[in-house]
């Protein structure tokens, strides 16, 4: 779909309902159910997906298939604000847990982790409007992926039809598959074994979770590849080797030893190479980031609804984006002042705040038009903010509780500015595609942070309060790892406290790095179709191993279906892996809504879990069952156009 050559679906003289009541409440309800998604998602995984597609495909089932009348532009508003929310969540999840990690906040307190949420967002949002043309518009190397794919799915939909009904029975499974697995336990959480071998133990496992199948489904065989890799370099190499050189305890478990070095050395590694990756990301681009920031400096005097401008390339007003800008930023002073009872601090932490904010938003917007919202590197800006503005608040001598809790709430403000910036250039590339009018998308974004932001924080109280999010609140009962905000405590401890950092697996980590981006420059000389990036390996070092084997089956399920469809015709090999995605969306969206729905049972004081069968031999069978179930409807389309 070149829009240079053909122009958008919609023609710029052509009007037709957009920004209706309609499309704003579906809207708001999938930024709802794709908000609490996310944020179960993000804490169990440490991952979330795009909600573009499926908040797409439900928009389209809805408006055109019960109400009769939908249209695309209506439909583009609909998921405009369903995945606003969705990155708001991966924003929030990723930093303010690690508040309670670090045990300076002993609960989720609801009105900072709103405000943190909406502000963090809307300026995400108003940083980024003065980009749309220079990156969207006219930016020929920027290819923006996810959102050239949902301007696909919203054209296809508006010629054949939606598919939504994958999504819905995709959810369906995945809801009963939770419930066996957390509700009434009949499959098992993780199926896994460790063993003695001499002074040191091996690993296998795997977690029965449908929900990261679909996640490795959607992110495809070669990121899965390497989020696998990650865990098997920590788990298969790391861990057998420092036990080797240590010895293995003898008194407890080989599962339970291994554990604990994972926890208090090894995947420290995957914070070296998340230090690698963000930085050389940043470095790589640094030319497109440093005309995306002229272009932003630039692109206030130009942007605007003025007479004369096609309805196409119609901005928000430049005085609406100052006024909005300073409602979210002035105010973001105050909290931090609230926050650390300290106004010499909430200062230094809000100028940190709109310096590395302003310097991010921009660094997303083009990376996420250049690599795609999945290798977008979040996890390494927010580790160079956290960093960066740790290094000033030291500077000016403040230590302990307030520092961790002011470079944290930093952080959290600059996390959701810099996701929302990636998700609001890939919902206008849509946007640009389909003919919508910016100024109106815009505004729905504004709208898709505003609403979901208020619920974030009672879902993190509810899962908290149920399982333990970081940290284990219940025995036996397993607990949310959020392993990002994991990290962040870590970080932020051992800058303000005496606490430490296991620097010696940090330099490993950074030497894997290292190693990775020498492999992936052989890799890209070579114009091989699998690369190495080193952010996904980071993540896969940091996760706990049985997350990462259901995403790699997702992965090669997709090859297989790829490769399966090969020699029919363009279209119909993206009809069938496009099924496969919403199949798998539902799948994330089932078990994750089911995962709060049960927290919320047990935190209403519900006896849940409660333990039937439990059977190793019949959760790998069910879950056979469920790739099967997965694999069969990606392949079913394909069988029915022979």
């Amino acid at each position: 779909m070149e829009n240079d050559e053909s122009g958008p679906f919609i023609p710029a003289e052509k009007r037709i309902r957009e920004f209706t009541f309609q499309a704003v409440l579906l809207g708001t309800l999938l930024a709802f159910v794709m908000t609490a998604a996310n944020v179960y998602l993000g804490l169990y995984a440490g991952m979330t997906v795009s909600a573009s597609i499926p908040a797409a495909v439900i928009s389209m089932g809805i408006l055109r298939g019960i109400l009769k009348r939908g249209t695309i532009l209506e439909n583009n508003i609909v998921q405009t604000m369903a995945s606003a929310g969705e990155s708001l969540a991966a924003g929030i999840i990723f930093t303010i847990p690690a508040l309670v990690i670090a045990g300076v906040w002993t609960d989720f307190k609801y009105w900072p982790i709103t405000l943190i949420a909406m502000f963090g967002g809307i300026i995400g949002v108003v940083f980024m409007v003065p980009l749309r043309r220079p990156l969207i518009a006219e930016k020929s190397e920027l290819v923006y992926p996810e959102g050239v794919a949902c301007a696909k799915v919203l054209e296809t939909g508006e010629k054949r039809g939606s598919g939504v009904a994958y999504v819905f029975s995709a959810m369906i499974l995945a809801t009963v598959f939770k419930f066996l697995v957390s509700g009434y336990s009949i499959i098992r959480g993780t199926v896994e074994s460790a063993w003695r071998s001499g002074r040191t133990a091996f690993y296998a496992g795997s977690d029965m979770s449908v929900a990261l199948l679909g996640v490795g489904f959607i992110i495809g065989a070669n990121v899965s590849t390497l989020v696998f890799l990650g865990g098997a370099i920590a788990w298969l190499v790391g861990i057998p080797i420092l036990m080797a050189v240590r010895g293995a305890s003898d008194t407890g478990s080989a599962l339970d030893a291994m554990n604990d070095l994972w926890n208090t050395q090894i995947r420290y590694m995957g914070v070296g190479a998340m230090i690698v990756g963000g930085i050389v990301s940043i470095v790589k681009v640094r030319h497109g980031i440093v005309k995306g920031i002229r272009s932003t400096v630039l692109g206030y005097s130009g942007s605007g609804t003025g007479v004369g401008i096609e309805r196409t390339d119609q901005d928000m007003g430049t005085k609406m984006i100052l006024i909005v800008g300073l409602a979210a930023i002035i105010p973001t002073f105050f909290l931090y002042s609230y926050l650390t009872a300290s106004v010499p601090i909430a200062i230094v932490a809000g100028i940190g705040m709109i310096i590395t904010g302003f310097f991010f938003v921009a660094v997303s917007s083009y990376m996420v038009g250049l690599i795609g919202s999945s290798n977008n590197p979040v996890s390494g800006m927010t580790i160079s903010t956290l960093l960066l503005t740790s290094g000033l608040l030291l500077l000016f001598g403040m230590t302990g509780n307030q520092g961790i809790i002011a470079s944290l709430g930093v952080a959290g403000v600059v996390c959701c500015a810099a996701c929302m910036a990636g998700d609001t250039s890939q919902d206008l590339k849509t946007g640009y595609l389909v003919g919508a009018t910016p100024w109106k998308q815009q505004l729905g974004l504004i709208l898709g942070v505003i609403f979901p932001a208020f619920i974030i924080a009672p879902i993190l109280t509810v899962l908290h309060t149920a399982h333990g999010i970081g940290v284990q609140v219940k025995p036996g009962v397993p607990f949310l790892r959020a392993p990002q905000a994991n990290l962040f405590a870590s970080i932020s401890k051992a800058m303000f406290t005496d606490r430490s950092l296991p620097w010696t697996m940090v330099l490993i980590g950074i030497g894997i790095g290292l190693a990775l981006l020498v492999i992936d420059s052989y890799l890209q000389k070579k114009n091989s179709p699998f690369r190495a990036y080193v952010m996904p390996v980071a993540v896969g070092i940091y996760l706990p191993m049985s997350l990462s084997t259901p995403i790699l089956i997702g992965g090669i399920l997709n090859l297989v279906v790829a490769r399966s469809l090969r020699g029919r015709k363009a279209e119909e090999q993206e009809e069938g892996l496009h099924t496969g995605v919403l199949f798998s969306s539902g799948l994330i969206a089932g078990e994750s809504i089911t995962g709060i729905i049960i927290a919320a049972l047990i935190f209403a004081k519900f006896d849940l879990p409660k333990t039937l069968i439990s059977s190793a031999p019949l959760s790998l069978v069910i879950f056979a069952a469920s790739v099967l179930a997965l694999s069969w409807v990606a392949m079913k389309k394909r069988q029915q156009t022979e």
